[in-house]
C-alpha cells in the first residue's frame, strides 16, 4: 500500500551520504503521500550503509507509526507539524550539513551575497532564534516545527517562495514538491552556506548582492518576479 512512498523516501535518504550532507545518522529525509495522510520518514539510528527500503517508517499527520517495524526518526514530530500546517509541501530533509549547520549554531541568516544564492533565493537564508525554554522542556521535536512555522511569519516569508531555514543552535531543514526537489534545496543550501563562510572570512565587510542583480538572476531562472517577502 505504501511502498511508492518508502522507495522515494528510501532513495532520497540516500542522496543525503552522496552529496556529503551528513555523516552517520545525521540526517533524514520524509516523502508525503497527501491522498493517504501519511508520510514515509527514515528509521532512528539506521546507517545509511546499511538502510533498505523495507526499513521507512509510515507515520500520519499526528507522528503515529501507521507501518513499520522501526522506531521512526527522532525527528518525526516535526516534519509532522510541518506536512499538516504547510499543506503544499511534498518532502522535508534534514541534515547536520557543516557549513549550513555552523551557520545556524552562530545564530546568523546567511545573507546573499553572490548570484548562486539569488538563482534559488531572493532574501537572506532565515535563522529562526533558538526554542524558548519552555518550548524544549516540553515537547521538544513537535516545538521545532511551531518554532520554523513561527519564524516565518514574523518575517512575513511564504514557505512556497523560500524553501529552506535554519534553526538556532540546532540545523537545516529544506522541503519542496517531492524528494527530488527538497533534497536538491539541502544541497544548495549547503553550497550557499559554504560560499558566504568563505566570502565573509576573506572580506568581512562584503556588500550585500544589488537588488538588480537579485531580480534579474531570480526572474531568469524562475520566469517570475523576485520575492522579497514582508520583513526582508
Amino acid at each position: 500500500m505504501y511502498q511508492d512512498i518508502k522507495q522515494a523516501c528510501f532513495e532520497a535518504n540516500m542522496q543525503l551520504p552522496k552529496l556529503g550532507l551528513v555523516v552517520f545518522t545525521f540526517g533524514n529525509v520524509s516523502v508525503v503521500d497527501r491522498e493517504k495522510g501519511v508520510f514515509a520518514i527514515k528509521p532512528s539510528g539506521v546507517p545509511y550503509e546499511s538502510l533498505q527500503a523495507d526499513q521507512i517508517v509510515i507515520c500520519d499527520f499526528d507522528a503515529k507509526v501507521v507501518e513499520g517495524n522501526f522506531r521512526p526518526s527522532s525527528d518525526t514530530k516535526t516534519h509532522a507539524v510541518l506536512y499538516k500546517h504547510w499543506t503544499e509541501i511534498g518532502s522535508i530533509v534534514h541534515t547536520h550539513s557543516t557549513y549550513a549547520t555552523s551557520f545556524a549554531q552562530a545564530q546568523m541568516d546567511i545573507p546573499i551575497l553572490g548570484t548562486t544564492h539569488a538563482d534559488h533565493l531572493t532574501v537572506d537564508v532565515p535563522c529562526a532564534p533558538p526554542m524558548s525554554d519552555e518550548m524544549i522542556k516540553g515537547d521538544y521535536e513537535y516545538e521545532t516545527g511551531f518554532q520554523i512555522m513561527n519564524h516565518f511569519e514574523k518575517k512575513g516569508l511564504s514557505y512556497k517562495e523560500v524553501e529552506m531555514v535554519l534553526l538556532g543552535n540546532h540545523a537545516p531543514f529544506t522541503w519542496g514538491k517531492n524528494a527530488e526537489k527538497a533534497v536538491y534545496n539541502a544541497g544548495v543550501l549547503e553550497a550557499v552556506a559554504q560560499m558566504a563562510y568563505l566570502t565573509c572570512t576573506l572580506n568581512p565587510r562584503v556588500n550585500r548582492l544589488k537588488d538588480t542583480l537579485i531580480e534579474k538572476h531570480y526572474e531568469r531562472k524562475h520566469g517570475k518576479s523576485a520575492y522579497y517577502g514582508q520583513g526582508c
